[in-house]
């Protein structure tokens, strides 16, 4: 049981709340990144505090070392910034967390509890924890996937995911916790490489493109998936957490979806700007796990609640992420 704090600790902490001071679990990660950028040009750099488990050299503005399953040094770390927000975003992604379940689970589930239950001790104004269309097993509804059907994921990392919107909304109910959630559908952007998920032969393609590689696919070329460019997640994350209290209907996790598209819709797109790009097909583990998945997502709660609106469709991603990572390469060539 984590040591309760003193009075003295809980007066230091509620004076400090007259500024949002935000903490990032997680930040070095493909959303973690982009993520903390934003509320740094928000808030203001000294008040976003990004951690991970191991050092960015490359970060500009306070970041600290942080593992987050070791409960005391997550609090340690939150009174000592007078932290008021927390962005827990670290975890095992699916196709990663099939190598190793019970590893995953560990870290995912005792993770989670540190962090809900320091931000129930600490009295945190505001807590985010991200979901995934993982929670979805074989028998949900392929197309328009409804906010509430029944959650009875295939992967560790679904599991781990539907038992923390379980958590989400008991600490919520029993606490008085404001936990928000999304349940992310595969995130593209081109700020980092891919992170070990199902979705992220979506981030890889566009390497292979302007590196003019053959694209080797792990999925079947009609296997569709509900997908989000990056700047429309993080916009969509920043806008439920800016959501008034009373404008959240859910507390376990809301459904979010940007488009729909299969890899070879995607290879379509790409042949536009590309007409001699490549792609095979090796079809691997990752399949059958795409195979349990929607196809597409039914998000009217969030678009109802807090006026969620995807801005980008399959192109003008693709038009994107093509032109942000030819100036990548072309720029790390120069430089080398």
């Amino acid at each position: 049981m984590p040591p309760l704090l003193n009075s003295m600790d809980s007066e230091q902490i509620n004076q400090s709340y007259i500024m949002t001071k935000i903490l990032i679990v997680g930040a070095s990660g493909q959303l973690g990144s982009v993520l903390t950028e934003k509320l740094q040009d928000k808030y203001g750099a000294d008040n976003v505090i990004a951690s991970d488990l191991r050092m960015n050299p490359s970060f500009n503005g306070c970041f600290e070392v942080l593992d987050a399953t070791d409960f005391e040094a997550l609090q340690r770390l939150v009174l000592k910034f007078g932290i008021t927000q927390i962005y827990h975003l670290a975890a095992i992604l699916s196709a990663n967390g099939e190598k190793a379940p019970l590893s995953t689970w560990d870290i995912n589930m005792k993770s989670l509890f540190n962090v809900l239950e320091v931000s129930r001790l600490t009295n945190i104004d505001r807590v985010f924890f991200p979901s995934s269309i993982a929670v979805y097993g074989n028998d949900a509804p392929k197309n328009q996937t409804p906010q509430d059907y029944v959650l009875a994921p295939s992967t560790v990392y679904g599991i781990s995911k539907v038992a923390g919107e379980n958590w989400a909304k008991y600490y919520h109910e029993k606490y008085g916790l404001d936990i928000r959630s999304i349940r992310y559908p595969g995130v593209i952007g081109h700020q980092s490489l891919p992170g070990g998920g199902t979705t992220d032969y979506a981030i890889d393609i566009f390497h292979k493109v302007v590196k003019n590689e053959v694209f080797e696919c792990f999925l079947e070329p009609t296997t569709i998936l509900p997908m989000a460019y990056m700047d429309d997640a993080i916009r969509a994350t920043i806008e439920l957490m800016e959501a008034p209290k009373e404008n959240i209907s859910v507390r376990t996790s809301y459904n979010l979806s940007g488009m729909s598209f299969s890899p070879e819709e995607l290879a379509k797109s790409i042949q536009k700007i590309y007409p001699e790009f490549e792609i095979v097909y090796q079809p691997d583990f990752r399949q059958k796990i795409a195979e349990s998945w929607p196809s597409s997502i039914d998000d009217s709660v969030a678009r109802a609640d807090w006026n969620w609106k995807p801005k980008f469709d399959i192109d003008a991603m693709t038009n994107v992420m093509i032109d942000e990572l030819k100036l990548k390469y072309t720029t790390e060539l120069n430089i080398n």
